[in-house]
């Protein structure tokens, strides 16, 4: 068993990938706020394929975060210089390789990060925080200048305890120095991250002094980028999977798929490391990118994840398996969802919607169906509720769209179809119980959840065809009523 370090990196077994860099060449480039498995497996690993190629080595990363489980990771990752195992589970074999794109690790601590976000060579801040960590406020979708940290940082700008207040004030600093503005890159799976990070930023800038609010406006970039990559948390599974079959010590390791896709809006006023030489599409809008995977990708995880929740099938590739969840994913994508996605020169929609079907198949990732059925309130209304209400303007059937919906509320009853209780795991859990509970009898009380369904609680049209659905769920059951949909 080798403990992984630099110093050890040659007694490591002979399969698996090291740098073939020389970390001492690195310099920093960049500084990564939220160093979790996600960043660990997809922006580290391609400055990591970057560098192996001789090329833009002045561009790794130094971590930072705010919060004790980064202070944690910290503390891990630098008993081990900083280095991470990264496997990817391809189902004829995994393979592994370790990642040495990022060169240190601030401390956790504000002033630090604050510090270490002033050094000149630092060009670009990037974000992997959460979506939650924007500080959007649920009602308005605009910034949540109300939320308890916001208040705190804008009472005490110059002492932040947010990473948007220690950007801002990062920035600041910059500016009185004589040195350019970073740019703020996010790289959350989120629409439009860039706009939500410019939200953020401003807002908390705004509560500041309008003279940072309109000087960060007018100076900073704020790019958006569409990222994908499935990576379950680090368990018991996924050491085992490094110790044993790598040989490999490593306190914070990373599993994976072997699928990744980075798509960037091309803005970088102090310049970006050359990740179009290893993969990351450059272009000028990112957003029918991510148009394209919320509504096939994104849409079609919420379609396998309420029948198969239902069905009592725990993991994503059972539920791969199963015809009546593979069937209504089918039918419900070629006839509803992929037509409302405008094409893209040189993508096929059709060949995006295979690609998922093989990636949701992979059994070695272990993705869960309880995964997916999480936080419906806040992930129905981005993934599923646009591609009805687009569907409903053109005048087009949206009866697959209101059979997920209808079975998106049979399982916020909180019971299979076996009669075995099912935990709803939603910030709003107890609330959807009660309305869909309510909705066996009167339709009516799940779509009268206005802040879920806006506009659409009151169409007629999307009513009918989910008081139809829902009815059926109750009367004749789950797979009667999938299988009906499939054969119509």
């Amino acid at each position: 068993m080798t403990k992984l370090s630099i110093a050890n990196l040659p007694a490591i077994d002979a399969g698996v990938a090291k740098p073939s860099y020389r970390r001492d060449d690195l310099t920093p480039g960049i500084v990564h706020v939220g160093v979790g498995n996600f960043h660990r497996a997809h922006q580290a690993i391609y400055l990591h394929r970057l560098f192996e190629t001789g090329r833009d080595l002045d561009w790794a990363i130094i971590g930072g975060g705010v919060k004790p489980y980064d202070a944690a990771m910290r503390s891990k990752l630098k008993a081990q210089d900083w280095l991470t195992t990264v496997v990817e589970l391809d189902p004829d074999g995994f393979s592994a390789g370790i990642c040495g794109s990022m060169v240190d690790f601030a401390e956790v601590d504000p002033k630090a990060l604050i510090g270490t976000m002033t050094g000149p060579e630092i060009r670009i801040v990037s974000l992997t925080v959460t979506e939650g960590g924007y500080y959007v406020d649920a009602k308005t979708g605009g910034f949540d200048a109300s939320h308890p940290d916001i208040v705190a940082d804008s009472a005490d700008p110059t002492h932040p305890k947010t990473v948007f207040g220690i950007i801002i004030e990062a920035l600041m600093c910059r500016r009185e120095i004589g040195l350019p503005p970073f740019t703020v890159m996010s790289c959350d799976n989120l629409p439009e991250n860039g706009h939500v990070a410019r939200n953020a930023v401003l807002g908390l800038a705004k509560c500041r002094d309008d003279d940072a609010h309109d000087w960060i406006a007018r100076n900073v970039a704020f790019p958006c980028g569409m990222v994908d990559c499935i990576t379950p948390a680090t368990g018991p599974r996924e050491i085992a999977i490094v110790h044993d079959q790598f040989g490999i010590e490593d306190a914070a390791p990373v599993v994976c798929e072997p699928f990744r896709q980075w798509v960037l809006e091309d803005h970088f006023p102090q310049g970006r490391p050359a990740l179009e030489t290893v993969g990351v599409e450059f272009v000028d809008d990112v957003a029918p990118y991510e148009l394209m995977k919320l509504r096939i990708l994104n849409g079609g995880h919420a379609t396998i994840a309420y029948p198969a929740g239902l069905l009592g099938i725990h993991f994503v590739h059972e539920a791969m398996r199963n015809p009546l969840v593979t069937g209504f994913l089918a039918k419900l994508e070629h006839d509803e969802i992929i037509p409302t996605v405008p094409e893209i020169p040189g993508v096929s929609l059709t060949g995006y919607y295979e690609k998922i079907v093989e990636r949701f198949s992979n059994a070695a990732v272990g993705d869960t169906i309880p995964r997916l059925c999480l936080d419906g309130s806040n992930r129905q209304p981005k993934f599923i509720l646009p591609t009805i209400a687009a569907r409903l303007a053109a005048g087009q059937s949206v009866d697959g769209l209101a059979l997920e919906v209808a079975l998106w509320c049979r399982y916020c009853a909180g019971i299979d179809e076996d009669g075995k209780p099912i935990k709803i795991d939603d910030i709003a859990a107890e609330r959807l119980n009660r309305q869909a509970l309510a909705a066996r009898d009167e339709p009516g009380a799940w779509l009268s959840m206005h802040d879920i369904f806006g506009d659409l609680s009151g169409d007629p049209v999307f009513a009918a065809a989910f008081g139809k659905a829902l009815a059926s769920l109750w009367s004749n059951g789950v797979a009667a009523t999938l299988q009906a949909y499939i054969k119509s």
